[in-house]
């Protein structure tokens, strides 16, 4: 099958994410406009402590107008590796560092109308290492056994 871009017009561009409307040729000739949301590649980490509990992180999410029980997270920043971003972020959002970080895969969150890529990854050999969190992040640390 043959897809062809034929446009691509930016209709949104705020501080996280943008947005584009996108004019594709698909097979049979037929045009379609797809709209495409524009966001950096973000992480997700696993953090499992010593006990075989994952530390996961409380906070409230505007899309689901309530506190949310996740896993660590965030977006790259410009020229940021993934590994270096989930460091980061397990150390900003959960007050350690790991000692040993593995990458478990990646994949797309949403690619139907999405461009964000997440990579995965497994923190192991934690150690208290706090980091400041962001000033719009306010985190409590909740733990669940990972069996």
């Amino acid at each position: 099958m043959i897809f062809e871009e034929l446009k691509r017009d930016t209709v949104y561009q705020g501080r996280a994410f943008g947005v584009q409307v996108v004019r594709m040729r698909l097979p049979g000739d037929r045009l379609r406009d797809y709209d495409l949301v524009r966001h950096k590649p973000s992480v997700t980490i696993l953090p499992l402590d010593e006990k075989g509990q994952l530390l996961f992180v409380r906070q409230f999410r505007l899309g689901a107008g309530s506190e949310l029980l996740e896993l660590p997270a965030g977006v790259m920043e410009d020229g940021e590796e993934p590994l270096e971003c989930a460091a980061r972020e397990l150390r900003e959002e959960t007050g350690f560092s790991a000692g040993k970080l593995v990458l478990l895969g990646d994949f797309y969150l949403a690619a139907g109308y999405s461009d964000e890529h997440m990579y995965v990854y497994l923190a192991t050999d934690l150690l208290p290492d706090p980091l400041q969190q962001d000033e719009d992040e306010f985190i409590e640390i909740d733990t669940i056994p990972a069996a």
